[in-house]
Parts: structure tokens; C-alpha cells; sequence
């Protein structure tokens, strides 16, 4: 089970609403785990059939190769011939077969858009299809003519949709005093918050995000001059403006800002614009169940990224020479027990709670990761909203196992800071009392608010267990989950293993 974050399903009725996570996997026969899938890409055998030739593939050919034994499926312009892949992918052939003979980007992009294809297919890769190139990227100028539009971060006419959209576009522009460049970004925006906003600054290359909504604004460039690892990111909320603070390394005058990259200056919805990645390093890691662990990575000093409740990362390791990619949500240290006020978290360390599994190719290495070491962590995504939080008066959340993970945030922001919730109670699924996580932290909770309660409920208990035991079923559910009064409005969250959401949500 992967702690994969909530997502909104249709409502029951008007007055519930069903928020839900788990991807659907299909068993595998024996022999075809990902550790085989990699052997096989390894072993030298011809998976594209084209002896190592790469081709140019049309439309009319793509669409030939439409069989279970002769698929080819497009992503983001290049051809792959999956046929080999069939009985190792874990969402089962009848997926892969969605997109067979055609152009499989946009159901890619929303069952399996983390998943590192160009890594796991490099070997069944056919070519690309035939389409027009696309134009190379111009540099950014400072001088005061032509080149101004760019500096002043405007769109060329053809990358917005009418007026009105160009009306909402962001744009930036950038000044400098002698130890300071100021990068500003108008993203005219009146509710915008330091979750929206995430700055890398690598390697004299600088990228910026902001998130409007499901569109993502980007200014990416090679900067012209080195900086150092000091970044200062500012957010005036009400007027939606950012500003992105470098530290010059030599007190020079520059010319220019940089080199724009191929994405620059670009506004697209987030599902077309790529992962990015930037390198964590483990400082700590604690036990927290007998096959569960804490892990608290550090950012890099210049980046800037907050994760919003109910999102989730990916993590990115190479394992055997093939990039292998899976999604975590991120937890707090701890759960605050004085919830006078939010806790105060200094934004430079992301916490995961990850269940180690004693056959799993990813959990298995990062738990041999050793401190110090560094892992490579993406971009938050996720379409959880808090306002479905804020517009609620009882709060119901289902866990199975890690699937308390993205409860951990939710919970603490419900408890915080929405003051219409009368109730706030979590039914969390185990099969034994040794697998309970936090079990003390959620029991002292449950003491502190009144408006919280932690029922546990295991299905494989030990005789001396005097708590509700079994699988959950609409009978164990219409005894936990009771409205505090007759109309009220009421939120329910599940997460846990594919079978147990499913079997939640009917």
C-alpha cells in the first residue's frame, strides 16, 4: 500500500461528501516483479523488435500496433512497443490496452504520471512520432527595446486564449541593486500563500513556480552570474505578488538576468508541465512501528517548497540502473497536543512515515539508506482542497495501515484552525495492536480535545483485544460514523490499500 493522497469522488448526497485515494494494482504472476522488468531491460534482448533501429513513427503506423501481442503506445511524442511490459505492469494489461495503437499522454498523465516511463521503457523505445520540431528557446536581454516584452515576463499573443485570459496571466520582472537581484512576479492573484509558490535555485539555474489554480506559471533561466545559497522568498498575499531575493557572489553589475530555458515564461495547466526534482538529504530516521519508519529529509538551502494538506511528493531512487519513482505524503514531526495556536515549522525538512515492506524493491532501499545520504524529491501534487475542510461540522476519517498518513496534516489542521467543526473522529483500520501507528500520540489527543475520538479497529486481534474488531462494512461503519446532529454537513476522508477504499466508497 502506497500512502497515496485523498481525491474527490461524486457525493452520496448533498449534505456528503467521499474523498478517496488508492490506485487500482492487478497481482502479478510469479516472475514478473519490477526487480524482473529490470533484469529483462538488462538482459540484451531485442523488447522493441526493430533490432536497435529507431524509427519515425505516423499516425497510420502508430495505429497498426493495437493487440495485446503488438502494442505501441505514444507519450508526449516518442513510441514505445509495450508488448513485453503487458504481464509486469502492476494496473494489468486492460490499462496498457486503453491507449494501444494511439496516443496514451492524457490517460498517462492521469493514472501514472509519476512513474518515470522514459527510465522503465528506455529499451522498448520505437522513436518518435513524426511531428514539427519545436523552436529553440531565445535569451532574456535587458536592454529596453524588443527584448523588453520578454523581460517583463508577457506571454506571445499564441500561448493565451482571448482576452480574458491574458488578463489573468502572470508575469515578472527583475531588478538588481549591487549585493541584489530582485526577481517580482505579478501573479494577479488576491489569495496567494506560500503553499502556491516553489523556488529552486541550483547551479546558477533558477526555476519558480506558482500554482493558479490547476495552471502552473514558470520562470526558469540559467542565471548570468553565480549567486549564493541564501534565497529569500516573499509573498504579499492580498496583492499576489512574489518576490524571489538572490544574493550576488561578486558585486557586479549584470547585463542580463540569463539564458531562458525551453519552458520560461510559460503558463500551462499543471498536468502538461513535467516533474522536478531537487536533492534531499536524510538527516534522521525513527523507528515508529516494528516495520514503519520516520524519515525527515532536509531541502537544499535554496529551495522553497511547502506541501499543502492532503498532497503528496514523489520519491525518485535508482535501483539497478532503472529510475524508479513512488508517492509518499508528507506527516508532521508529531502530533501537536496545544492547539492554542499552528505549529511553527521552519520549511527546510519534509517528514515521511513509510511502512518498510520485507519483499519491496523501493521501501527496501531507502531503508538502507544511510544518513547523510541524499534522495530526490518532486513538486507536491494532489486536487485535495481544505475548503471542503472549512465548509464541514463533522469530520470523518477512514485509515487502513499508512493510509493515516495524509490524516495526519488534515487532522491537525482541522483541530487548528476550523473553528465550525463540531466533531473530528478517526476510525483507523490494523490488523494487529503492534501495527497501530502513533497509537499513545492519537490517545493523548483524543484526552486534550473534546472534539476528538480515535476509534481502532483490528482484524487480527489477540484475545485479550476488547476493542471493535473486522474488515470495514457497512455495518461496522453505521455504528462510527453518527452525525452530530440530524442536517449537519459532513466530510469523509478514506485512505488505505486499494480494496479497503473501494469497498469504503460503495
Amino acid at each position: 500500500m502506497l500512502n497515496v493522497p485523498p481525491q474527490a469522488f461524486p457525493a452520496p448526497s448533498s449534505q456528503q461528501r467521499v474523498a478517496a485515494g488508492g490506485r487500482a494494482k492487478v497481482p502479478l504472476k510469479p516472475g514478473r516483479s519490477l526487480m524482473d522488468w529490470i533484469r529483462l531491460t538488462k538482459s540484451g534482448r531485442d523488447l522493441t523488435g526493430l533490432k536497435g533501429r529507431l524509427i519515425e513513427v505516423t499516425e497510420d503506423e502508430l495505429a497498426k500496433h493495437n493487440k495485446k501481442e503488438d502494442c505501441w503506445i505514444c507519450i508526449r511524442g516518442f513510441v514505445y512497443n509495450v508488448t513485453p511490459y503487458m504481464e509486469y505492469h502492476p494496473g494489468g494489461e486492460d490499462e496498457l490496452m486503453k491507449a494501444a495503437g494511439a496516443d496514451g499522454t492524457d490517460l498517462f498523465d492521469q493514472v501514472h504520471r509519476w512513474v518515470n516511463y522514459e527510465s522503465m521503457l528506455k529499451e522498448c523505445l520505437v522513436g518518435r512520432m513524426a511531428v514539427k520540431p519545436i523552436a529553440a528557446p531565445k535569451e532574456i536581454s535587458s536592454t529596453l527595446s524588443e527584448e523588453k516584452k520578454q523581460l517583463n515576463g508577457m506571454l506571445p499573443e499564441k500561448k493565451v486564449l482571448g482576452a480574458s485570459a491574458r488578463d489573468l496571466t502572470p508575469s515578472y520582472d527583475w531588478f538588481q541593486t549591487d549585493s541584489l537581484i530582485t526577481i517580482v512576479i505579478y501573479t494577479k492573484q488576491k489569495d496567494m500563500n506560500a503553499e502556491l509558490v516553489i523556488v529552486d535555485c541550483q547551479d546558477k539555474r533558477l526555476r519558480g513556480e506558482i500554482i493558479v489554480d490547476d495552471h502552473s506559471y514558470l520562470v526558469e533561466v540559467d542565471l548570468d552570474h553565480a549567486v549564493q545559497e541564501d534565497m529569500a522568498v516573499n509573498i504579499a498575499e492580498k496583492v499576489g505578488k512574489v518576490e524571489i531575493i538572490l544574493k550576488k557572489k561578486d558585486n557586479i553589475h549584470w547585463k542580463m538576468l540569463g539564458r531562458a530555458l525551453e519552458s520560461h515564461n510559460t503558463f500551462i495547466k499543471c498536468t502538461e508541465r513535467g516533474l522536478f526534482y531537487r536533492q534531499c538529504k536524510l538527516v534522521s530516521k525513527t523507528e515508529v512501528t516494528h516495520d514503519t519508519k520516520l524519515l525527515c529529509l532536509m531541502l537544499p538551502r535554496s529551495t522553497h517548497l511547502c506541501v499543502p494538506i492532503g498532497q503528496h511528493v514523489y520519491l525518485k531512487q535508482t535501483i539497478a540502473g532503472t529510475d524508479v519513482v513512488k508517492p509518499y505524503t508528507p506527516v508532521l514531526p508529531f502530533l501537536p497536543l496545544d492547539f492554542k495556536e499552528p505549529p511553527r515549522h521552519d520549511g527546510a525538512h519534509l517528514y515521511l512515515m513509510i511502512k518498510i515492506y520485507s519483499c519491496g524493491l523501493f521501501t527496501q532501499a531507502l531503508d538502507h539508506l544511510q544518513i547523510g545520504d541524499y534522495i530526490s524529491v518532486s513538486n507536491p501534487e494532489g486536487n485535495f482542497k481544505k475548503s471542503q475542510v472549512q465548509a464541514s461540522e463533522d469530520l470523518f476519517l477512514l485509515a487502513a495501515g499508512t493510509g493515516f498518513t495524509p490524516m495526519v496534516k488534515l487532522l491537525n489542521f482541522a483541530l487548528t484552525e476550523v473553528g465550525c467543526l463540531r466533531t473530528v473522529r478517526l476510525i483507523f483500520f490494523n490488523k494487529t495492536e503492534d501495527d497501530i501507528l502513533w497509537r499513545n500520540q492519537l490517545e493523548q489527543l483524543a484526552l486534550k480535545d473534546e472534539r476528538f475520538e480515535v476509534q481502532f479497529i483490528l482484524s487480527q486481534p489477540t484475545k485479550d483485544w476488547v476493542g471493535k474488531q473486522g474488515k470495514i462494512s457497512s455495518s461496522l461503519l453505521s455504528e462510527c460514523v453518527k452525525r452530530s446532529r440530524k442536517d449537519s454537513k459532513v466530510l469523509i476522508c478514506i485512505c488505505g490499500p486499494t480494496p479497503f477504499t473501494e469497498q469504503g466508497v460503495q
